[in-house]
């Protein structure tokens, strides 16, 4: 007889919203009665799913800049996020905490550097966080092409989530995960999500009121018609915005908590989440991803490059912002490279590692010493700060966020710019060479097709 399994997945995440300039929220209207939006969702959602318990019943991951802002601001809370992972690790021996890309970057469309970068970032982020290592990271937007998967695969991950149509395969089953084969001896496996239950709870919230009507009527359906009918076990995977449970559609936490609890109990269903499941069943199939897709973007990855349909009106301002910010971080690079390689044999290294420093777990002088193998004087240690401070503001103006809405004129495009310019002036405080003026000009072509704002008159206050 068949054994039904279910997985939810939330996805949780913020971007940065620190002014680059002060470290600190700016208050942000559109979050009233709150100070700005963190602290609002934090309030529907984060704090009551951790109270009901519902962290350790679902498998997660939280975006490391969201982590950052709640260890300062709601640590009893990032504690229990924390906590839901390691009794799982105490009582299953794996945990259903997933790590994330430091940023939320759409990685098919970064460097591979940078692609190394964000990974590396979001590993030892999570290592600090939950310690221990990542066995499945997530994906910013599920967003994944070959060379995405090899890095994550060179770093130890085990497994991510995709949507089932970014596999190379017709009538795929999404009962069972598949193993993607890579270079160099390397794999991966992916677990795919269901699509129609998955969009449905997460934009048909009369799909989500009453969770024992949605398992009868949608959940034990779907384990009768998917997948093979003599399978050992089936696993259904609905994958989410963590923020659905109570913020996007309120007090369906309550649902959440019922589904995996009591729902699930009256029929049967084992709550199950990726590492557990590995731990239990061999992977047997394989598959081919398609290059460059997503999980909000059935153009691939449009919606963060060139534009598409996915968003209403005009959306020509996106092509222009990604290759002015691509301009600027090449720009940016290469003055990095020009000045590090003086000193350190391996510049990128140093970028890659640099998030000790950030954690507190070197001291920058330790760090630079340990890089370097010499003490620097101290014209050449402040240059060092600023030119991998710069890296920094250089890697978060990539946060997907820029580009996700339907026009420029926002506050997640104009903090891609705000941090675009802390990095072009720290370049020009470390270095002397002003790369302003190019930028200008670059970003004089993002136009907001609504109000008509310029890239190059935001960047204009924040220089």
């Amino acid at each position: 007889m068949t054994k039904n399994y279910l997985c939810v997945h939330a996805h949780f995440y913020q971007p940065p919203r620190e002014d680059p300039r002060t470290g600190q929220i700016p208050v942000e209207p559109g979050a009233a009665p709150y100070p700005n939006w963190n602290e609002r969702i934090y309030q529907e959602c984060y704090r009551p799913n951790a109270e009901m318990g519902n962290y350790e019943r679902i498998s997660f991951n939280v975006g490391p800049t969201l982590l950052e802002w709640m260890a300062t601001e709601h640590a009893n809370t990032l504690s229990e996020i924390v906590n839901a992972d390691r009794r799982l690790i105490m009582r299953e021996g794996v945990g259903n905490a997933m790590a994330m890309p430091y940023h939320h970057t759409i990685l098919p469309l970064a460097t591979y550097l940078d692609k190394v970068t964000q990974v590396r970032w979001g590993i030892m982020d999570f290592e600090t966080r939950y310690g221990h290592k990542p066995l499945g990271m997530w994906l910013p937007e599920t967003a994944a092409d070959d060379e995405t998967l090899q890095v994550l695969a060179d770093h130890g991950i085990r497994y991510t989530i995709l949507a089932p149509w970014q596999a190379r395969k017709e009538k795929l089953d999404v009962t069972h995960p598949y193993k993607v084969e890579l270079t160099q001896g390397k794999s991966i496996i992916v677990f795919f999500y269901h699509a129609a239950l998955s969009g449905g709870i997460s934009f048909n919230p009369q799909m989500t009121v009453n969770a024992d009507q949605f398992v009868t009527e949608r959940l034990l359906g779907t384990f009768q018609t998917e997948g093979k009918k003599r399978a050992e076990a089936k696993l259904i995977l609905l994958a989410s915005d963590g923020e659905l449970y109570g913020h996007h559609q309120p007090l369906r936490q309550y649902f959440l908590h019922r589904l995996l609890t009591e729902s699930c109990r009256m029929n049967n269903i084992e709550v199950i989440y990726p590492a557990k499941w590995l731990q239990r069943f061999s992977v047997q199939s394989t598959v081919h991803i398609r290059q460059r897709t997503s999980w909000s973007c059935h153009h691939g990855v449009a919606r963060w490059s060139t534009g598409c349909a996915c968003t209403p009106g005009d959306s020509s301002w996106k092509k222009a912002l990604r290759y002015a910010l691509d301009q600027i971080a090449s720009d940016i690079d290469q003055i990095y490279f020009d000045h590090v390689s003086r000193l350190v044999d391996d510049p990128w290294e140093l970028r890659h590692a640099y998030l000790k420093v950030l954690l507190g777990q070197s001291s920058l002088e330790a760090y630079l010493r340990e890089m370097t193998g010499k003490q620097l004087i101290p014209s050449e240690h402040q240059a060092m700060l600023q030119l991998l401070e710069a890296q920094v503001e250089r890697q978060r103006m990539y946060a997907s966020c820029a580009w996700f809405f339907d026009d420029f004129d926002r506050i997640e495009p104009r903090n891609a710019i705000a941090y675009a310019a802390h990095a072009i002036r720290l370049t020009e405080l470390a270095t002397g060479i002003d790369i302003s003026s190019m930028a200008i000009k670059r970003l004089t072509k993002v136009v907001s097709p609504k109000t008509g704002l310029r890239g190059d008159e935001v960047l204009k206050v924040f220089l």
